[in-house]
């Protein structure tokens, strides 16, 4: 939120969680419905102020999920949560696939001394890996999805990506032998996810499953933000900052 805000100074952002409480972690339902309520209060200001001024139309709010790909069952909770809010929002795309992506993973594997942290410099990485496994959840969907920034991701790494699903027995061990087979002998496994929609003890089983170390999730990184962003203003739209890629150093 904070890095979309510096995006757009005087966007109203607010975090709406499907497992949430009334209190710390507002749910969707209860956050929509705050946000109809202040809309509705700033129009009648202005009318008591004597203002001519039309009721506001369009959406009340504009909802994005904080997911980097389809993930069915997630969605469809999301989109039953708007429903049950009875407020006029409109639900984006997820944020993936998009190059920004693909060097959000790529600086998550650098970080964690999977790969060089720019191809373009001559140094070597002991522990890098030639071929990566890219963790979806959400079954098959997500997974052709996930191939799509894979293949990005494979364009910036020079090594082969495969994704595979964290979410089906026995995707990530036929993956890990499929570039096995193949000639990669160092793998190593990408989350492409957020961060809070799994378990992060996931990510660690699969990493075992695979018989190869693992990155962090993709978490707080800018390009984040700045996706998220772009989904608002594509939803109302209106002209967004233009994302911009942040050099992997």
């Amino acid at each position: 939120m904070s890095i979309a805000r510096s995006e757009l100074p005087g966007l109203d952002a607010r975090i709406g969680y499907l497992d949430g409480d009334e209190a710390e972690f507002p749910t969707l339902q209860v956050v929509l419905a705050h946000a109809a309520e202040e809309r509705a209060a700033r129009f009648e200001h202005a009318r008591a102020a004597g203002l001519d001024v039309k009721e506001p139309d369009g959406p009340v709010a504009v909802v994005v999920p904080l997911l980097a790909g389809p993930d069915g069952a997630l969605l469809r909770r999301i989109r039953q949560a708007v429903m049950d809010s009875r407020v006029a929002a409109d639900l984006t795309d997820v944020l993936g696939p998009h190059p920004l992506l693909a060097e959000a993973l790529h600086v998550r594997l650098s970080e964690a001394g999977l790969a060089r942290a720019d191809r373009a410099r001559l140094f070597t990485v002991a522990t890098a890996a030639d071929g990566i496994i890219l963790a979806s959840v959400g079954g098959d969907e997500a997974v052709q999805a996930a191939g799509i920034t894979g293949m990005l991701l494979a364009a910036r790494l020079a090594v082969p990506v495969m994704a595979a699903a964290l979410d089906q027995d026995g995707s990530i061990a036929a993956v890990a032998e499929q570039l096995r087979g193949s000639g990669s002998q160092q793998l190593a496994l990408a989350p492409y996810l957020i961060g809070p929609e799994i378990d992060p003890g996931l990510i660690e089983e699969a990493a075992k499953e695979a018989g190869c170390s693992a990155a962090e999730a993709l978490g707080p990184y800018p390009a984040i933000g700045k996706l998220a962003l772009a989904k608002y203003t594509t939803a109302l739209g209106i002209a967004p900052p233009q994302p911009q890629g942040t050099p992997v150093r």
